[in-house]
């Protein structure tokens, strides 16, 4: 195990894991809200299937706790049915399987993980203006 960080460096360790995870989440809610529409290209097969990040806790540098995307979980929740009796998509009754994903539910996973971001992005600010307070207290 390393030496302990100092506590501002804790802090940035923290909110940049943090950062990274969030980011890895919105690029799996921009590839769930691109692909809201794809469906089988094979008659009767399955469409996209709704990707969830999956969040586990780890020990970084210095014995702080941070996060990290540790996998994505496929959605287990079953695809919506459309009779389409003309789709390339549809199966032998004319039904299509279309993707379990519901666009309003993304942008507000989206905008979720937006806030998380930011909040994180205030922290290490925060962190930094302190930091700069402090020394230029020192200088006194």
């Amino acid at each position: 195990m390393s030496d302990p960080l100092s506590p501002s460096d804790a802090i940035m360790a923290a909110a940049s894991s943090a950062l990274r995870a969030q980011q890895s989440r919105m690029r799996v809610i921009a590839e769930n809200m691109a692909n809201s529409d794809s469906v089988s290209k094979t008659a009767g097969g399955d469409p996209y299937r709704r990707q969830m990040a999956v969040f586990t806790p780890v020990m970084l540098d210095g014995g702080v706790q941070g996060v990290s995307m540790s996998s994505i979980a496929a959605d287990p929740k079953p695809f919506p049915i459309q009779y389409q009796p003309g789709h390339p998509a549809a199966d032998d009754k004319g039904n299509v399987k279309l993707p379990n994903v519901d666009p309003l539910m993304e942008a507000m996973d989206m905008r979720d993980a937006q806030r998380a971001y930011e909040a994180n992005l205030n922290v290490i600010d925060t962190d930094k203006a302190m930091q700069t307070s402090l020394i230029q207290l020192l200088q006194k």
